[in-house]
Parts: structure tokens; sequence; C-alpha cells
């Protein structure tokens, strides 16, 4: 059916030799995109009306959190110090973790496939876990405040740090590394010495990124009892109170500008 509708080009060579042109794919692809499209909007129940009516809404609430209620400065500080507290910490160690995790995972280094397959599918199932349903679990295992949100923000540093590292150990040229080990180097130090400082500017780079995305990331996880700013913001919005909502963002926009201002001056001097 495809090739009656868009049959193939006839080339004639100069020795008359009869050739087809690869069809282009670009409107098969084209169909299922529109296809994909409309089966989102049937399932999601999405409509243009409501989006054409409803619109002003939006900034309705924006304008109620302008001006900020000053008066809530003083019970942000404390959440914003343990949203602030559980990033750091849980960036950190996810990015420590990430180093074993990437070192197992790299196939270029572990030579059993096994161990390459599982940890790369370890990695994955904690990438497709969203970090606020790993939050919630985690308030159901080490209860309600700030380690269990420390706990979601480890495993999903852990994930995306580890893959990114390992994909940039896989692309390592392994001259270097197969020398030590002729040299009579066990594995795991021939990878500490000729392949980690190749890519050690790259995963500082990549963590501090990393711990960006995390501090914004920590502000909601207090929507399901993981602590921090959360806590507020989930309040507030509960109690329609959109001036103390508008104090709470405005310092948080504030904190996380000033943290990724920093982090990109130390990432750009380690690239």
């Amino acid at each position: 059916m495809y090739d009656k509708i868009f049959p193939p080009k006839k080339l004639v060579l100069p020795n008359g030799k009869l050739v087809f042109e690869k069809r282009s794919r670009t409107p098969f692809i084209f169909a299922l995109i529109l296809i994909a499209i409309y089966l989102s909007i049937k399932f999601t129940g999405f409509g243009f009306g409501v989006l054409i009516t409803r619109w002003k809404e939006f900034f309705y609430i924006i304008q109620e959190m302008i001006p900020p209620d000053w008066s809530h400065m003083s019970t942000i500080w404390q959440p914003l110090i343990d949203t602030i507290k559980m990033s750091l910490l849980g960036s950190i160690l996810g990015s420590l973790g990430a180093i074993p995790v990437a070192f197992l995972a790299s196939s270029n280094v572990i030579k059993n496939r096994l161990i390459v397959f599982a940890t790369k599918f370890f990695l994955s199932i904690l990438r497709t876990v969203p970090t606020l349903v790993t939050a919630l679990i985690a308030t159901f295992i080490f209860g309600l405040g700030t380690f269990a949100g420390t706990v979601a923000i480890f495993l999903f540093t852990l994930s995306y740090v580890g893959k990114l590292l390992y994909e940039q150990i896989e692309n390592v040229e392994m001259g270097s590394f197969e020398a030590m080990e002729s040299l009579g180097m066990n594995r795991l130090y021939a990878f500490r010495y000729a392949i980690f400082p190749e890519v050690l500017p790259n995963y500082l780079s990549t963590s501090l990124f990393c711990f960006e995305g995390n501090v914004r990331y920590a502000a909601i996880l207090g929507y399901v009892g993981a602590g921090g700013i959360g806590l507020l913001l989930n309040e507030g919005l509960g109690w329609r109170d959109y001036a103390g909502v508008g104090m709470i963002l405005l310092i948080l926009i504030l904190t996380v500008f000033i943290i990724e201002r920093v982090s990109e001056y130390f990432r750009k001097r380690l690239i």
C-alpha cells in the first residue's frame, strides 16, 4: 500500500542499469505523529475551548501573588535551608554512588555482560520512576521529613549521573587502560589512573548541573511530606494564600538563580 501511494523514483545509471532511489519515510512518520496527537487529545480530554475560556484564571492567580506578603519572610528561611541541605546531601551522595555504578555499567571495562546488563537495567528503573513517586515511597518507609526527600534526590542523582557517566566512560579511548593492564595492573586500578581522569571534568560538571535541578525538584517534594519549602507551598495554595505563595516563590527563584550562577561559574572552569 505504501509503495502504491509513494512509489520509489527510478534512476538510470550511465551504464544503462535501472536502479530505484530509496523511498522517504517522512510521509509515513508524519502520519503516525498525527495519529498519536489525535489519540492523545482523545485520551486526555484536552479541549481548546477550555483553554481559551480559562486562560485568564492563570493571570488572576499571578495578580494575587503581587505584591508578595513580606510577613511570611520569617517562616520561610528554615524550610528553605532544609530544602538546600537535602538537595546538597542527596546530590553529593548520589554523585559519589554513581561512580561505582557507572564502572559496573561500562561495557568496555566490565567484560561480564550479565553485570553490565543488570546495572544498566537498574539505572533504567531508577530513571523511570518519577522523583515525586520515589519521595512518596520513601515517606512510607522512613517517615515524613527531609530524610525521605534526601533519599529521593539521592536515587535520582544516582540514576542521572550514573547514566551519563557510563556513556562517557564507554566513549573513552582504551589505549592507556589496556597498556596499564598489560603491565600487570588490575582492572580497577587501571580504570582509576587511565579512564577516570579523562571523564572527571565532565563528571563534576554533570554533578553540579544535577544539583541545580535538585534544588528545584526538592521544592515540590514537600507535597508528599518529604519536608522542605514544598510544605509551605502546599499549605499556601491549599488556603488560597496567594500573596504568601508569591513570597515563597520569590525567595525560591532568587535562591535557585544564585545557585545556578555559582554552579555555572565552576562548570565553566571545569570544562
